[in-house]
């Protein structure tokens, strides 16, 4: 079991290219399923996630293999339907198979996906859409059984909630289904509008990604495709907070601007000067950062959730208090507990946790429970005095590529053992 060793209290400087975006990849990588022929996804971040998609493809059928910051998926030979619990339990994104497996084979058997505890993250919303594509669902003891003996067919559906897992699962499912379908109150997530442009190469009829409301008209096959993965907003953020936690003057490249409107505003609420030229952010903080107005997470365009932790790190060390609302998520404060080990002064509440800066963050040893709470510590401890332990760095891989490399390469003194 891996962990960092943080000694903190380094000012940070030069710059970083942001990797590939691991939501972006995960639905991608299930999307080549349905692509037959050799597909080659480049910018493709080297994550404890992506080596398990890549097993369940192999497991299905496919050849994968890695070249560079490439991985090629040759999905010509997909044999198999059903994904073992072994193989569903390595990470929580999982679930996106299903509705590629249902596009490309009619069936689909796996049980229900494993990963971070972050609440419950129902998939009622997937299962509840794929029966309007007219697809029998079976559930008996923790497995679910989807099949769609007469093909699946194009539907009208609208969504309760702006889901990301469910909409991705419906437009798999749909874009070689008979038919339209229309599907309303859809997620607008970046990475959702990268997977329907890998679609769209492959020949699939996706309107209206990126959007409330998205229409798919079905085509017989797709073929293999090229495709770049958008960079990682998510990281991108949490660079950003070890900027601004650490009173440092960071470039992040190869960011695109839009995709981080909601973050880059709380950023300059606490004082940091933000700047954006030709794909590159420039992110210069203050000593000390302001408290923030009220943060809430949202779905997209909104403040998200998954940037939520590490913004609360460098709340910590603000003038001020500073309140969080979390909106998408009912467990994730988790972090919380290991920031007061550290001198961090926050009270929680439900969903809300006010945060009231202190003076100085210290050195402690804390452990990490998921993979945004794991970054947190991270920036945290690289502002606090002295050394600080961080354990359950294997959530982190899932996310983060070679993510103490990229800090020491910043200047931090961080390393793993």
């Amino acid at each position: 079991m891996s962990r960092f060793i943080v000694s903190g209290g380094n000012k940070l400087s030069g710059s970083a290219t942001v990797q590939g975006a691991k939501n972006s990849i995960l639905p991608v990588l299930s999307a080549a399923l349905l692509c037959e022929g050799e597909n080659v996804l480049f910018n493709c971040p080297r994550l404890s996630d992506v080596s398990a998609a890549a097993r369940i493809l192999r497991y299905l059928g496919c050849e994968v293999k890695r070249e560079g910051s490439a991985v090629l998926v040759n999905s010509e030979s997909v044999n198999g339907a059903e994904i073992p619990d072994s193989l569903m339990r390595e990470m929580r994104g999982s679930i996106i198979f299903l509705g590629s497996l249902l596009g490309r084979r009619k069936k689909a058997v796996l049980t229900f996906p494993g990963g971070c505890e972050l609440g419950p993250r129902p998939i009622d919303l997937h299962l509840k859409a794929l029966k309007s594509l007219g697809v029998k669902i079976r559930e008996s003891r923790g497995a679910i059984e989807c099949t769609a003996p007469d093909g699946l067919k194009g539907a009208k559906i609208a969504l309760s909630f702006p889901s990301v897992g469910a909409t991705e699962n419906i437009i798999l499912a749909a874009v070689t289904a008979q038919g339209t379908t229309t599907l309303t109150n859809a997620a607008r997530e970046p990475e959702i509008a990268d997977l329907c442009e890998m679609l769209n190469k492959a020949g699939a009829r996706i309107y209206g990604a990126g959007e409330g409301v998205v229409v798919i008209d079905g085509v017989k096959s797709l073929k293999a495709v090229e495709h770049t993965v958008i960079p990682d907003r998510i990281v991108a953020a949490t660079i950003m907070s070890a900027a601004a936690v650490t009173g440092s003057e960071l470039m992040l490249e190869g960011v695109i601007q839009s995709h981080l409107n909601a973050v880059t505003s709380v950023f300059e609420d606490s004082g940091c000067d933000i700047k954006f030229d030709c794909g590159n952010l420039l992110i210069k903080a203050p000593e000390r950062l302001k408290p923030l107005p009220v943060v809430r997470t949202m779905p997209y365009p909104g403040f998200p959730t998954d940037a939520q932790a590490v913004m609360m790190s460098a709340a910590c060390a603000a003038d001020g208090a500073s309140v969080f609302v979390e909106n998408i998520f009912e467990d994730r404060f988790k972090h919380v507990s290991e920031l007061t080990r550290m001198g961090a002064d926050i009270k929680v509440e439900n969903r809300v946790a006010v945060v009231n800066g202190v003076k100085k963050l210290y050195g402690a040893e804390v452990r990490a429970r998921d993979l945004r709470g794991a970054a947190a510590l991270v920036t945290a401890a690289l502002a606090a005095e002295g050394e600080t332990t961080i354990d359950g760095i294997c959530y982190l891989d899932r996310g983060y590529e070679d993510f103490e490399l990229v800090l020491g390469s910043l200047g931090a003194d961080i390393k793993r053992i």
